[in-house]
């Protein structure tokens, strides 16, 4: 009878060794997933104004079924061409104009989002300056959209891995999905 509780005891102890390295593998990946997420963080808030309030991908989902919201991508025709989120209408930062603001009615709920949330959050001021007064910026761009599992389409409205990362030094933000520049 010993020597059975001693073959258990033994097998009990592999399955700990192998659920403790297992447990070490998790806590790993787990703690790169959040010092990469932090860095993330730490570089969005070096770089937001916070002059227009953010929104959490997560959040921006459950509104998107609202008919009222506009959603608005506020990066170039060759980086919504790529991919964007459904639904999103191209307001191309480098060629709006004032009038293109003012042709939204003024109760819309308007979303604004571009790569990161810098570019956004400067049309998302011009849009308050106007006297818009629900107007949110997605926390982390179209990045923080497809880093949490997200999808989005390209400009034949299909579904698409890949996302312009502006160019290669911003690709790094960009976790998860095909990275264009």
């Amino acid at each position: 009878m010993k020597k059975v509780y001693h073959d258990v005891r033994f097998v009990s102890g592999r399955v700990w060794v192998f659920l403790m390295n297992s447990l070490l593998i998790a806590l790993s990946f787990i703690t790169y997933s959040a010092s990469a997420q932090s860095e993330f963080d730490k570089k969005l808030k070096s770089l937001y104004k916070n002059t227009v309030e953010t929104i959490r991908p997560v959040e921006v989902e459950k509104l998107m079924k609202d008919k009222n919201i506009v959603l608005l991508d506020t990066r170039t025709i060759e980086e919504f061409n790529v991919s964007h989120l459904k639904g999103a209408q191209l307001l191309d930062y480098d060629s709006y104009s004032t009038d293109d603001l003012k042709r939204i009615a003024k109760n819309a709920t308007i979303i604004v989002y571009c790569s990161v949330g810098v570019r956004s959050e400067l049309v998302g001021e011009k849009f308050i300056e106007l006297g818009y007064n629900n107007v949110l910026n997605i926390y982390g761009g179209i990045f923080e959209w497809k880093n949490k599992g997200y999808n989005v389409v390209n400009k034949s409205n299909q579904p698409t891995d890949s996302v312009h990362t502006y160019n290669k030094s911003w690709s790094k933000w960009l976790e998860h999905g095909v990275k264009i520049y």
